[in-house]
């Protein structure tokens, strides 16, 4: 509210979706509603209006209905929701139209950002211009929208102490799942199996299930990046690549491992990984505050350059290759993300168009160089062909990693490398 002064935010819950037919998805709350309000219901709204004199936090939801309880879940309701989440007024979402005009009317902007809510994104634009036409004889009233992302993405990266005390707990569970998935990983298994134990393990351990869907990758399924399938068994010789995280009270955790199917890997498989992993390693040295966000990329795009060029995979000067993205057919992704209430999280990666953001105490990323010498790579005219004891690999080592006030905290370690 402070950043907003004289402005209205508006925010929307999100809507229900379906599966099929007239089964819907279990609910998942917006993650900028839920991070400002805690609220875990459908068809609601949240207003902050700090200009307000008697009502700065305001909330519209569905009021206490037996009848559709007794299908669809228990409410909030409205007297409970005002005592439970602090709200100034609560009003039935029924009323909104009737009571926005006036946390509209004397604020200079509206800050909302639009989404894929069609219906209720016209809403906000129809009040918007319906104060639009009455600005000249009342000399007050929102004359602009600004998105409100920009505001929340500088608030969201910075993680709170409960923040982390939520993202600790579903790494911990991530860490039992993927240990346990290491264990019992053996030819002859299928991919849906080693899934099945690791979101069993999601769920009994208190977490909301999967924070995205698991990958469970075997052989040549390790050069598919968004594989989920897992549907393949898995057979000796060849290695695994899982990429699954625990979603624990809208927190997430992200973690990647890749080991052999049997006990050893081969020659080539040993030699990818620990370049992969020393790709990882020197990115993670880049992890500390002032470092901007570019650096731990960049670090492991030259380790890994380095090594191609080394295992004759590419050929030419080192430098050269990396301006000219020549690494790109064996690594094609970003080194890392934000992570938090989105596995993909809100935070500014650039500051304009050349500079990238400084890394601040608080912030929490995942690093995850990789690379996949998919069965049928193809690389530019003047680079060598990709010999077949290559092929059909894929190596990922993901970790998330929290920015100390002295350097990082790699809150994943307790998954061997």
């Amino acid at each position: 509210m402070e950043k907003i002064g004289a402005g209205t935010a508006i925010f929307r819950s999100a809507p229900m979706a379906v599966m099929h037919n007239d089964v819907e998805y279990n609910f998942r709350q917006e993650s900028d509603f839920f991070y400002l309000t805690g609220f875990d219901e459908p068809e609601a709204v949240a207003l902050l209006a700090p200009h307000h004199e008697e009502h700065k936090f305001v909330l519209f939801v569905q009021p206490k209905d037996p009848e559709k309880e007794t299908w669809h879940g228990y409410r909030v309701g409205v007297d409970a929701a005002k005592e439970r989440y602090g709200a100034d007024a609560v009003y039935p979402i029924a009323e909104l139209n009737e009571h926005l005009p006036k946390y509209l009317e004397n604020a200079d902007r509206i800050y909302y950002r639009l989404n894929r809510d069609r219906d209720f994104n016209q809403t906000v634009m129809d009040h918007w211009q319906r104060l639009l036409t009455t600005y000249g004889k009342r000399g007050t009233g929102p004359v602009a929208i600004e998105n409100v992302g920009f505001i929340l993405q500088q608030m969201r990266v910075i993680k709170s102490d409960t923040e982390l005390e939520r993202m600790r707990r579903a790494i911990a569970i991530s860490v039992e799942a993927h240990n346990v998935a290491r264990e019992m990983t053996q030819p002859g298994r299928y991919e849906y199996e080693i899934q099945a134990e690791m979101e069993h393990i999601f769920r009994k351990q208190g977490g909301q299930g999967p924070a995205y869907p698991s990958i469970v990758a075997s052989g040549p399924n390790a050069c598919i990046l968004h594989y989920t399938s897992n549907n393949r068994q898995m057979q000796d010789g060849e290695v695994l690549l899982i990429d699954a995280g625990c979603s624990y009270d809208y927190y997430n955790a992200d973690i990647t491992r890749t080991f052999p199917v049997g006990e050893r890997f081969t020659d080539e498989q040993r030699i990818l990984y620990e370049l992969v992993l020393a790709a990882q390693r020197a990115a993670i040295a880049q992890i500390k505050p002032g470092n901007t966000y570019n650096a731990f990329h960049d670090a492991a795009v030259k380790v890994l350059t380095e090594g191609l060029v080394r295992l004759g995979l590419l050929v030419g000067e080192v430098d050269k290759l990396i301006e000219e993205e020549k690494y790109k057919p064996f690594y094609m992704h970003k080194t890392g993300h934000w992570l938090g209430l989105d596995v993909h999280d809100l935070g500014p990666y650039k500051i304009g168009k050349e500079s990238w953001h400084p890394l601040h105490p608080r912030q929490v990323v995942t690093v995850e160089p990789g690379l996949y010498i998919g069965p049928d790579i193809k690389l530019a005219e003047e680079q060598p062909e990709v010999p077949a004891r290559w092929r059909g690999i894929g190596i990922r080592i993901e970790d998330d990693v929290l920015v100390t006030p002295t350097g990082n905290e790699v809150l994943t370690a307790a998954v061997p490398k």
